[in-house]
């Protein structure tokens, strides 16, 4: 057993530069002392706890939606100087682009295939996470009502790689200069 996943560590150091990283940073090194087999009665020891990233997810999508689709520019925006005609021609194109942004990084789709406004029922199994039912809801299920919102799941996620400094961690987007 051990033989295999010594194999599978050493292509992975070998191919992936990430894994070859957190290993070197553990610091282990072959000691022909450690290397006797160890008593049944002996617990192994236990490798420390890997540090959190310092950049959280939700940080690296906010940042994303800033660079791709300017998001935070128009949400930090005081919109009160502009009339409605200025603020929907200002962000019709900042929706698009956040709308491909998130269809790209997380392919989202409805969770029903149906019509809002149509007849709808629920499983027997009536999952929370998937279904917020609101009006009658007394008796058991399935419950058959009116569909008012279809959902929407992610089907993949697949968040960029933040590789910045960790000063920079909480940085959404960097202060832009342009050099005459």
């Amino acid at each position: 057993m051990r033989i295999f996943q010594a194999l599978s560590v050493f292509f992975q150091v070998l191919f992936n530069r990430d894994f070859a990283s957190q290993v070197q940073q553990l610091g282990i090194t072959p000691d022909p002392a450690a290397m006797k087999v160890e008593d049944a009665g002996k617990t192994p020891a236990t490798l420390p706890k890997p540090k959190a990233p310092l950049r959280n997810d939700a940080i690296t999508l906010l940042a994303t939606l800033q660079r791709e689709a300017r998001f935070v520019d128009i949400v930090m925006e005081p919109l009160g100087d502009y009339s409605d005609a200025q603020v929907g021609a200002a962000t019709r194109d900042v929706l698009r682009d956040c709308g491909q942004t998130l269809e790209r990084l997380f392919a989202i789709s409805p969770v029903v295939d149906a019509e809002e406004g149509a007849s709808h029922e629920t499983p027997a199994d009536v999952d929370a996470a998937r279904y917020r039912l609101t009006g009658n809801t007394e008796g058991e299920p399935p419950y058959r009502g009116q569909l008012v919102h279809h959902g929407w799941q992610a089907t993949r996620c697949e968040l960029p790689k933040w590789s910045g400094k960790n000063d920079a961690a909480l940085i959404v987007a960097p202060v832009e200069i342009e050099i005459a």
